[in-house]
């Protein structure tokens, strides 16, 4: 892990020390240095699903099987056999930006462009989404919700494991629980600079334990 963390350290230097090289003038390599500096102090984790369906039928409240009504279950039933699950929610990802002018480091706005994100669902790798509008992460120190809209047709990636696991599934995402502890986001973020964009030099993996 220290092998790995060096490693990525050293990256980003490179990619500090290239971009700085590229422009002339003290001012504007130190204010380019800040930025990436700042850039890569920004950190994520997940946080709720909302507004999850499976087949236009709406999950919140409903906890088991029972809960959905004869119809909607009929439609579940024909949407399995016909191999068609297609679910629709918004995965809000809490990202927190510490340069609240503290510590040394000045008091900044980053403005995150990108989060070419893909989804994990129990580990399993599967579709991939994207913010719609760039989105200012104050530097408070305070979370900002950045809502990420997915769309998956669960049978594609989970059909092999029944009608019922899937269901279940659904349920544990999007339904009463609305736990994200089975999700894990594989993003690249990138902000906003003076400069331009820039990425992070290293995708990172966002969970719902701990900021990254």
């Amino acid at each position: 892990m220290a092998i790995r963390k060096k490693r990525k350290t050293a990256i980003f230097a490179a990619v500090v020390l290239a971009a700085v090289s590229s422009f002339p003038g003290c001012a504007m390599m130190e204010d380019l240095a800040g930025a990436l500096t700042n850039l890569q102090r920004l950190k994520f984790k997940l946080g709720a699903v909302e507004d999850f369906s499976i087949l236009g039928i709406p999950l919140s409240g409903k906890a088991n099987m029972a809960d959905f009504s004869v119809m909607d279950g009929l439609r579940l039933l024909e949407g399995f056999r016909i191999r068609q699950l297609p679910a629709e929610f918004v995965l809000n990802v809490l990202a927190v930006n510490p340069n609240d002018g503290t510590g040394g480091s000045p008091r900044t706005v980053s403005t995150l462009t990108s989060l070419e994100s893909r989804l994990l669902i129990d580990g399993t790798p599967t579709v991939t989404g994207n913010i719609e509008r760039p989105v200012e992460i104050p530097g408070t120190g305070q979370d900002t919700t950045i809502p990420i809209r997915l769309t998956i047709d669960l049978y594609e990636f989970f059909g092999n494991k029944g009608y019922e696991e899937i269901i279940g599934l659904a349920l544990a995402l999007g339904g009463a629980g609305k736990s994200t502890g089975r999700l894990s986001l594989d993003a690249l973020p990138r902000v906003s600079t003076p400069y331009g964009d820039i990425a992070y030099p290293n995708r990172i993996v966002i969970v719902n334990q701990t900021y990254r």
